[in-house]
């Protein structure tokens, strides 16, 4: 069984917190995590038990032990409303722990999203760490905290980046072939269109999705513009906008939003595209390991989006609470990723799919220390070479590698 970093967060939520929700996609693990730290699993994947929380929420709220898992929420959000009844009766830590494979706080029919009463945990795919074998097995990675320490250890960069990849986090995939992940993929999102969203949303038109979905990773890494999305995809902004957000809501793709602060220039404040996971991006653009060889611009976006997405694993279990973003000026510099600390302090990362670095690659990271003066921490350029390098004053080339050998 895999450990999970986010296991001993989750522990010490129930300890203090009436409600601990645990949400992310279908196939992340949420059940298998949860159903480790609770008394009693109710899934309502289970037709019967789904029937009984539809008939009667409030008697099957009141009938749970304490401790008990309800296990895929968003199918019965109508038992949210006496969950928050009875926390507000018995206010105890670690009376409910549920998960959802969608974001039910975005559901129309939930009137009350629970605030102040629960805590919300975001299980994403497997993090590099937690997928380690041999030495690292069992890392607990940190790179988030490496980052704003005051030195920066050594790391180096595997010669399997490719193939970490597109084998991306679900854990059902991470030990098949290339061919059978592709059969994996097709499956999921097959099973995701015909229940999940016919489930939440009763749209017509599920056959669009696939379409916006495989429109949205040919955009990963770039800005979210609806009118070159809208037009691409045929749909209008209202319809784009509602079928953007309910894949956001099942955990398919995800924005970075973009930073701002008064630094006295125009900054561009769109969010950009994100994949929570990049086995199902590659799987999408038909990207396989020989096109990642010869096509260097696929393989660079993917990086980065790699990259952003296990720094969005390791926020949920740093020891440093920080937020994330992308920084980009009117001008056309672009840092891909911001590290903000709730002190304001600032990690700037950039990614580059290349052995080698010059100064050239720094330029954005001296553009953003220059406008966010001593709030500046770090300039960090992750690459594909072996050594952690000095570049100037708070500037360092570091391995990508690091993203899972620092802890």
């Amino acid at each position: 069984m895999i450990a999970r970093h986010l296991e001993p967060v989750i522990r010490e939520a129930l300890a203090d917190t009436p409600v601990v929700m645990v949400v992310g996609a279908r196939q992340v693990g949420k059940s298998t995590l949860a159903g480790r730290l609770a008394s009693t699993q109710y899934t309502l994947d289970d037709l019967t038990t789904l029937a009984s929380a539809q008939i009667d929420p409030v008697g099957f709220v009141n009938s749970l032990p304490d401790g008990a898992l309800i296990d895929e929420i968003q199918r019965a959000p109508e038992l949210l409303l006496p969950i928050k009844a009875s926390v507000d009766r018995d206010r105890r830590p670690g009376r409910f722990l549920l998960t959802g494979s969608a974001n039910v706080l975005t559901l129309p029919r939930v009137a009350d999203s629970l605030a102040g009463r629960m805590s919300i945990h975001h299980l994403w795919p497997l993090s590099q760490g937690e997928q380690s074998q041999g030495e690292l097995a069992g890392h607990h990675e940190d790179f988030v905290a490496a980052a704003f320490g005051p030195t920066l250890p050594d790391a180096t960069t595997p010669n399997d980046l490719a193939e970490r990849l597109l084998r991306g986090g679900y854990p059902e995939v991470s030990a098949r072939t290339q061919r059978r992940r592709a059969a994996w993929y097709e499956d999921y999102l097959r099973t995701l269109m015909e229940r999940d969203v016919r489930d939440l949303s009763r749209i017509s038109g599920v056959g669009e999705l696939p379409k916006l979905l495989s429109l949205l990773a040919t955009r990963s890494g770039n800005l979210l513009n609806f009118s070159d999305l809208g037009r691409d995809a045929n749909l209008n902004n209202v319809t784009l906008g509602r079928y953007t957000g309910l894949l956001r809501a099942l955990y398919l793709v995800d924005t970075v939003p973009a930073w701002a602060s008064n630094v006295g220039k125009r900054l561009i404040k769109a969010p950009k595209v994100m994949f929570p996971d990049t086995g199902l991006a590659a799987h999408l653009l038909g990207l396989d390991t020989a096109s990642l060889h010869t096509n260097r611009k696929a393989f660079g976006a993917l990086l980065e989006n790699f990259v952003v997405a296990e720094l969005g694993r390791q926020l949920g279990w740093s020891a440093v609470a920080a937020r994330l973003y992308h920084y980009r000026t009117a001008g056309g510099q672009e840092v891909d990723a911001v590290l903000e600390a709730r002190d304001g302090r600032l990690v700037g990362i950039e990614v580059k799919a290349s052995a080698t670095i010059s100064t050239r690659e720094f330029a954005a990271l001296e553009t953003l220390a220059a406008d966010t003066g001593n709030r500046f921490q770090r300039g960090i350029v992750l690459y594909t070479g072996d050594r952690v390098l000095p570049f100037g004053e708070k500037l360092h080339a570091v391995p990508i590698g690091a993203l899972w050998q620092w802890g």
